[in-house]
């Protein structure tokens, strides 16, 4: 388990450094002055790292200790093996599209997930921006699909790094070439496609809730007709962003509007 996550964490690392780098060398947006929003980023991240193998992870690993069913050996050999990943990827990453569409429409949900979208600009900060009360709620959530699956911890924890690289890569600020992202948005989520569901009009931001397949929005009619401007404005509609320790609270000190 703990050779799993450093490897997670390494790839994870490495993605990160990769496009906070390109994205202060290749800008989309002209970034905030302001360093306070990084500050307050990062110290919702420090505090998930903190709690994640107190309680995140053995959440992930009493999933893979209490399958419904088990799989036989030869369903993880050879081809048959990496054809029963890339359906365990696959439906890993439907589930969470609907668990994101969830925390949209479902009010109490919205109340941990709005801490994520009261950031004002994007980068790959934003993608570790989240309250651990969220990241606790979805790891419990995703031990659903895990169970029914009986999915190898091995390909959970494929998942969740391809996850957390495709979610630094569309929330970063980083300029992609208009024909190449055009193409890359039909498979992937790209950045012009989760920074519309960042702009600060609710009826973007209760759309395009894919997170790696782009295909879901597509298939399920969510995906927004708004096209991405460099000056769109971020951040959740009718709200402005908090200091660190208001983001920790405000999931219980507000209602959504």
């Amino acid at each position: 388990m703990e050779q799993l996550l450093f490897w997670k964490m390494a790839f994870a690392g490495g993605v990160f450094v990769s496009l906070f780098i390109a994205e202060r060398l290749v800008r989309a947006a002209p970034a905030p002055q302001s360093r306070e929003r990084l500050f307050r980023n990062f110290g919702l991240w420090l505090i998930v790292v903190a709690a994640s193998p107190l309680i995140v992870a053995p959440i992930t690993a009493f999933g893979g200790n209490h399958l419904v069913w088990a799989r036989g050996p030869e369903l993880s050999i050879g081809l048959v093996g990496v054809a029963v990943l890339v359906i365990d990827l696959i439906i890993l990453d439907l589930w969470t599209y609907w668990l994101h569409r969830a925390y949209h429409r479902i009010p109490i949900m919205w109340r941990l997930h709005e801490v994520h979208h009261r950031d004002e600009f994007l980068d790959t900060s934003s993608a570790v921006r989240f309250h651990l009360g969220e990241v606790i709620l979805s790891a419990i959530l995703r031990l659903i699909p895990i169970t029914l699956l009986a999915a190898p911890l091995m390909n959970v924890v494929i998942f969740e790094a391809i996850l957390l690289a495709s979610a630094l890569f569309h929330h970063s600020n980083v300029r992609l070439p208009s024909g190449f992202e055009r193409v890359l948005s039909f498979f992937i989520v790209t950045p012009s496609i989760h920074w519309v569901h960042h702009h600060a009009v609710r009826a973007d931001t209760d759309s395009n809730y894919a997170s790696f397949l782009s295909v879901w929005d597509r298939v399920f009619a969510s995906r927004s007709a708004t096209q991405r401007t460099p000056d769109m404005k971020i951040g959740a509609e009718g709200v402005e962003d908090l200091p660190l320790f208001g983001l920790l609270l405000a999931p219980i000190m507000r209602k959504r509007l």
